[in-house]
């Protein structure tokens, strides 16, 4: 079975419920998506869960069963940056970051270049989309995102292929602009346009900002021994968790010896495994759209909660040296 014709089912969804045990009280499930996270929590022993979605398509897709759990379970449409608004006192916040495949799978919504549709990506369905970023932004600028965000080394050859293919409204346009820039794929690789379509994405919905500022409305939202559960798909936005959990845990080490040393904070979480946990054959074989991604925990203490800057996360930043 492909990716693209994969059903969808909860990523780490077992290693998660294993490593949040015993799971009570209110929990924040700020990707709420077909529900899968939420309806685990509850099963696990949830008293009530927090199901919140950028995207209303969530919200119209579960009318059907979500009912039948009455109180508890409580719909928000919003983004991580506010999900302190929409909870306090947690038991605990789950947050996965990857594209739902009710998403993936409705040509309409732009994000797949398997389903030819509308050059749309917006999660929100609202502001502006992936094809009126590919239309207006100048060259350099678009060489930057699919650098930066898609970690795509050939940057600056597709971003020139672009500016030169304008207009291009759907995704069947870009991916053929793309392939035509990179040499094509070898059996067990990822599409040519793989890349670029999730630099578009990330761009077009500020994901990493948004990862970002979440993770600290994440730490004021919950309660002393309160847990954080966080699942990533690639490097980057492993890289940010990781960096997060660190610095908020006290655990960021001094690179340099001959440097004055850091300021000691009181740490605001807890560690509970230092190494991330990725999937298990047998979710592999159930699950293609598995195979990248990482699960980390941690545990809330009683310090104080404090922003951070969000350069200490490796956040990308533009303007940095581009592929060719």
């Amino acid at each position: 079975m492909t990716d693209a014709a994969a059903p969808h089912i909860p990523v780490l969804i077992r290693p998660l419920i294993a490593a949040v045990s015993p799971v009570s009280g209110v929990w924040l499930d700020g990707t709420f998506g077909n529900g899968g996270y939420t309806r685990a929590l509850l099963a696990a022993g949830a008293d009530q869960v927090i199901g919140v979605d950028r995207d209303p398509l969530a919200f119209d897709m579960a009318a059907d069963w979500v009912g039948d759990y009455g109180d508890r379970i409580v719909l928000k449409q919003g983004v991580f940056s506010k999900l302190d608004e929409y909870g306090s006192d947690l038991d605990g916040v789950v947050l996965d970051l990857g594209v739902s495949s009710m998403q993936l799978d409705l040509a309409e919504r732009g994000f797949s270049f398997m389903r030819d549709g509308p050059l749309d990506m917006r999660m929100s369905q609202d502001g502006p989309s992936a094809a009126d970023l590919c239309n207006d932004a100048d060259e350099s600028e678009l060489a930057d995102i699919i650098y930066l965000y898609g970690e795509e080394r050939a940057s600056r050859r597709i971003a020139k292929a672009i500016v030169a293919a304008r207009p291009l409204m759907t995704t069947g346009q870009l991916a053929r602009v793309v392939e035509s820039c990179l040499p094509r794929a070898k059996p067990g690789q990822s599409h040519p346009a793989t890349r670029t379509f999730q630099a578009l994405r990330i761009a077009v919905n500020n994901e990493y900002v948004e990862l970002a500022e979440g993770l600290m409305a994440a730490e004021r939202a919950l309660k002393p021994g309160g847990q954080l559960a966080v699942v990533t798909f690639h490097s980057v936005e492993d890289r940010m968790v990781k960096r997060f959990i660190q610095a908020r845990s006290g655990n960021t080490a001094n690179a340099n010896r001959y440097a004055p040393e850091a300021e000691q904070i009181t740490p605001a979480f807890t560690v509970k495994s230092r190494k991330a946990i990725g999937p298990d054959e047998q979710e592999l074989a159930e699950n293609p759209r598995s195979r990248s991604s990482k699960l980390r925990v941690a545990i809330r203490t009683d310090a104080p909660a404090e922003d951070i800057d969000p350069g200490v996360l490796g956040m990308p930043i533009k303007k940095q040296r581009r592929g060719r």
